[in-house]
């Protein structure tokens, strides 16, 4: 029996094929590397760079998003330039126009032939770029005469900028005017700026909350590429099916055209327009609550700290530890909000500082997390998403309250209780997939959420999650009950006796192995649970049908009896398979709380184990 560990020669090939195009020294060196040691016969080299070229990045919920690192299933410069060489060619054929402006041919970056040598086209992509000469809005006309348009943002991982200037030198190249964002600024900034600009397309250069390792590509398209109700949202199908297979018709890289220069830096003072956006002067009043931040090492610190000082929050504390931007994450094993120990820092200040609220953003700070005292205690507690998610919707509910023309909206695996909400109020409200590029598409959209975190409190301003905003809204109604001697909690309290107690939670199953998860899936479709938490299931409805009236996607919903909720699907950026649980106890007044509180943590338990049976888990 053969014991010969060397790969297949095509696979070789494909990653020295891959190396010679690359026109990054450091990746094209660790691919060059990898294939050495994986040709000598090294097994764990050799699975390594299987992995690598075992297919393409495609867009999912989130754009493009993978660990760095050399290879077609890695986040590089080669898939970045590729995807904004696809990208380009969508937006000129779907905005229905050719690209208005070429480049000189002596702003064309000379042709990369990808040897090891330092030819001008490998030139560091910062040093390149154009004037930082002031725009004029453009937001009223979104047909008009002008070229096409992009904006172009990242922030402070590694490579964000590199990835981006790659981007703009691309868009550049392709007769597509390229706004470039001064500095690595947050994601808001950039949703903002595709439609305060009438941009056609917007790409932001980030992975969000995901691993220090991980960069990612996300894209929104707006102007004349889209119908307005859809401008300034991340891509949706056909979109992203149609960029896919433009991508896939790029060649190699050396042939992919890129500018030298041409593209605007937009001025420093850009983050203050949208600031502006977001927190108009007419919100500011003083107000007394004081507010521990953290940006958790990203790039919202600064922003986030002026929006609440724009409202009239002058007890602000950023926490020190975490203010600065590192893509390195040194205080957190995992910078995401919703993980356990991510706010360790944020709430001792808050203890320290005798603080009434706690404000974490995520990276990219399109996402924010709350934490509010315990009453009778020096304990601090997180709000679940789906907590903050009512609260900000309760106040919506009040602002718009009678409106046919004001829609409140959540994802399916978020709670029911908006709908509650909503109805009370007079209110329509909607159901749509997971993600806000469904949420933002919403006619008539006044407010929505997601359970991650995720919130649009201001839908006519950034058509997508926003944290600074969010954060503003959660601290000034806050604030607003503090001056009526009343909490966060109270409300939360009050909607539970009035639409019942709605309690959620997840079960999140991590893989190693991406097959596992359309497996089990397919168990659990095949075999569904006949009972859950003591309740018979009397719906299960497979989400793939178009008979749910949503669009078709990997996904069962079931129902019991008793108004138990539980969807498994996939997640759209991570390896896991996720359950997404909610039980409805009724209260009858506050005084039982408690008492429904403590029966309904012990029936998710209980249904948390037995969806753990059936998935073979």
């Amino acid at each position: 029996m053969s014991t010969d560990t060397r790969p297949e020669p095509d696979l070789l090939a494909a990653a020295r094929a891959w190396a010679a195009d690359d026109p990054d020294p450091v990746t094209r060196a660790e691919l060059t590397e990898l294939a050495e040691r994986a040709g000598a016969g090294d097994a764990a080299v050799r699975a390594e760079l299987a992995d690598r070229f075992s297919g393409t990045l495609q867009f999912g919920t989130a754009g493009l998003r993978a660990a760095l690192g050399a290879g077609p299933m890695r986040m590089n410069r080669v898939v970045v330039l590729r995807a904004a060489a696809g990208l380009a060619a969508h937006v000129v054929a779907t905005a229905g126009r050719a690209a208005a402006v070429q480049a000189d041919a002596e702003d064309i970056a000379a042709v990369e032939t990808g040897a090891m040598g330092s030819a001008p086209g490998d030139a560091d992509p910062r040093a390149a770029g154009g004037g930082s000469a002031a725009l004029r809005d453009d937001s009223e006309g979104a047909s008009g005469d002008r070229p096409l348009r992009a904006v172009v943002g990242y922030d402070a991982r590694y490579n964000s900028d590199v990835f981006a200037r790659d981007t703009a030198a691309v868009f550049t190249a392709a007769g597509i005017e390229t706004l470039l964002m001064p500095s690595a600024l947050p994601t808001p900034v950039l949703a903002w700026a595709v439609r305060a600009f009438a941009a056609e397309v917007g790409v932001m250069v980030t992975a969000s909350h995901n691993p220090p390792a991980d960069n990612g590509y996300k894209v929104y398209l707006g102007g004349r590429a889209v119908a307005p109700e859809a401008r300034g949202c991340q891509i949706v199908a056909p979109h992203d099916r149609l960029i896919a297979e433009r991508i896939a018709a790029v060649g190699p890289v050396a042939g992919i055209p890129r500018a030298a220069s041409g593209w605007t830096v937009l001025p420093g003072g850009v983050e203050e327009d949208y600031l502006r956006a977001v927190v108009p002067e007419a919100a500011a009043r003083a107000r007394e609550l004081s507010v521990v931040l953290t940006p958790m090492h990203g790039v919202g610190g600064r922003a986030a700290a002026q929006a609440l000082r724009r409202a009239g929050f002058a007890d602000v504390h950023v926490v020190a530890e975490q203010a600065e931007p590192d893509p390195d994450f040194p205080t957190v094993a995992f910078p995401n909000p919703e993980e356990p120990g991510a706010l360790d820092l944020a709430l001792a200040a808050a203890r320290a500082q005798d603080a009434d609220l706690v404000l974490a953003n995520d990276p990219d700070t399109d996402r924010v997390a709350a934490a509010v005292p315990v009453p009778d205690g020096d304990g601090w507690r997180m709000l679940h998403g789906d907590e903050v998610g009512a609260l900000l919707g309760h106040a919506a509910a009040a602002r718009c309250a009678g409106r046919a023309d004001a829609v409140l909206a959540n994802s399916i695996v978020s709670s029911r209780l908006l709908g509650r909400i909503a109805a009370a109020a007079g209110l329509p409200h909607r159901e749509t997939l997971t993600g806000f590029k469904w949420i933002a598409r919403v006619p008539g959209l006044a407010y929505g959420y997601e359970e991650a975190l995720g919130y649009c409190v201001a839908p006519d301003v950034v058509r997508d999650k926003d944290g600074i905003s969010a954060a503003v809204a959660v601290a000034v109604l806050a604030d607003e009950l503090r001056a009526q001697g009343r909490t966060l909690q109270d409300v939360l309290d009050e909607l539970a006796v009035a639409h019942g107690l709605h309690a959620t939670d997840q079960l999140s199953i991590r893989v190693a192995d991406l097959a596992r998860i359309p497996a089990m899936t397919a168990a659990l479709r095949d075999a569904p649970p006949t009972a859950l938490g003591g309740s018979d299931v009397v719906r299960v409805e497979d989400l793939t049908s178009p008979d749910t009236g949503l669009p078709p996607t990997e996904g069962l919903r079931l129902l019991t009896a008793d108004d138990t909720r539980v969807i498994v699907r996939p997640s759209g950026t991570e390896p896991k398979l996720k359950c997404y649980l909610e039980v409805v106890a009724p209260v009858p007044d506050r005084a039982g709380l408690p008492a429904a509180r403590a029966a309904a943590a012990e029936k998710l338990t209980r249904i948390r184990a037995e969806l753990g049976t059936a998935l073979g888990l």
